[in-house]
């Protein structure tokens, strides 16, 4: 009975809670909107956090979990900047040439991409698309971006080395050039430099590849690494490597091999550290986490401003509340109702407000979630801890602030409340 007895003192004290909202809406109104911002920024920040790194996962799953890069400088966040000596790779020499196909030679190894990366004006005729970014890739590009060409080709080992002046066009930058004709066969300069197109390439959408100019939106062009490396002015040393392993070759073990073989290419003692960097798909999460983590809590910090102000604004209203009712608490007193009783409905009414804040921060983070899911590459979505942390956050911060005024309720003297006018 006990039980049942509680639930309907909370169906009571939700149905005076709105009541109450529609006696003093202004105040109401502030209060509902504080909490539903503070749910509102958790909700977003939540759903484009959430569908950023799915995004993210998927564009590293596409180079396989077992892949790992070699790069020249570490991929993570740090203080490092040009004229700080206490960032040592800096100083670190790029992958060479002979690096690359040591390490495509080794039984561990299945594909090793040399890549470099670089941007330029295109020009066509009388069309001109300006910062063009290109990829410059080996062969084996097709096989660790798994982009579909779709008319063309893509270049072979022979042009590759010969450093032949060939390029594939995404369908972004043909669309551009060419419009509607046939880009095959057709020459482009790519900063004086001529090129034949031979493909047509398309990638899928990705937040990864929206970030860095590689999304299906962006104009970019793929053409053979050495010929970047020979004929364009590309800087060198920013040369990187996409290693996959064999399929009966763990990951480690490539790393392993990988590690030995450009040690002993560089004439590292065993004293001295590497260097160069193995980057899998566990540090690129670890950086991608330590960077939106520090934007989701910057994000709590906003969404806590909001529940304060929301929080500040039931303290307000309940008081009033507590004030216009002061009768009513002496009666209910009178016929026998505990102070835990009187306690536990005002909270409820506290809560009831919160509550109704978060429902209406939760709505418009969902629809705003739903925009970015629509009209992005992003696949933003309201996780299940997004919404049960914002709820939960409301229902604290009723209680919190509710806690005073339903006290000061609770601790009335029946007497002096009855004569209260």
């Amino acid at each position: 009975m006990r039980t049942w007895d509680k639930i309907l003192m909370s169906l009571e004290g939700a149905v005076i809670a709105i009541d109450s909202l529609r006696a003093n809406k202004v105040r109401a109104a502030l209060t509902i909107s504080g909490v539903a911002v503070g749910v509102f920024v958790v909700v977003a920040m939540g759903a484009a956090v959430h569908g950023i790194r799915q995004s993210f996962q998927k564009d590293m799953d596409e180079f396989g979990t077992s892949s790992f890069q070699v790069r020249r400088r570490n991929p993570g966040f740090n203080a490092c900047n040009p004229t700080n000596d206490n960032c040592p790779e800096r100083r670190y020499p790029g992958i060479s040439l002979a690096e690359w196909r040591a390490v495509q030679s080794l039984p561990e190894v299945k594909h090793a991409m040399a890549w470099l990366f670089g941007s330029g004006t295109v020009v066509y005729r009388d069309r001109e698309v300006k910062n063009v970014g290109y990829d410059a890739q080996s062969t084996e590009w097709i096989e660790t971006d798994q982009a579909d060409i779709f008319p063309g080709r893509t270049f072979t080992e022979s042009e590759h080395d010969a450093a032949a002046l060939v390029t594939i066009v995404n369908r972004k930058l043909a669309e551009e050039l060419f419009g509607d004709s046939d880009p095959i066969g057709k020459e482009i300069d790519l900063d004086g430099t001529r090129f034949r197109v031979i493909g047509v390439f398309q990638t899928k959408a990705g937040f990864l590849k929206s970030l860095d100019g590689r999304g299906p939106d962006t104009p970019r062009m793929v053409l053979p690494m050495m010929t970047a490396y020979r004929r364009l002015d590309v800087w060198r040393r920013s040369m990187m490597m996409m290693v996959v392993p064999k399929g009966d070759v763990t990951r480690d073990a490539a790393m392993d091999a990988v590690t030995a073989t450009l040690r002993g290419m560089r004439g590292l003692r065993p004293s001295q550290t590497n260097t160069f960097f193995l980057v899998g798909q566990d540090k690129m999460m670890e950086t991608f986490d330590s960077l939106f983590g520090a934007i989701f809590m910057v994000g709590l910090g906003l969404s806590a401003v909001g529940l304060m102000v929301g929080g500040v604004g039931v303290v307000a209203i309940m008081m009033i509340s507590v004030t216009e009712r002061t009768r009513e608490i002496g009666v209910r007193k009178a016929l026998g109702a505990t102070r835990a009783t009187i306690l536990w409905q005002f909270l409820v009414e506290a809560m009831t407000l919160t509550s109704l804040g978060a429902a209406i921060g939760l709505v418009v983070g969902a629809l705003l979630a739903w925009v970015i899911r629509a009209n992005t590459p992003v696949p933003a979505s309201v996780p299940l801890s997004a919404v049960f942390s914002s709820l939960g956050a409301a229902a604290l911060t009723g209680i919190v602030f509710g806690m005073l005024p339903a006290s000061r309720a609770s601790k009335m003297d029946p007497v002096e409340a009855l004569r209260h006018e």
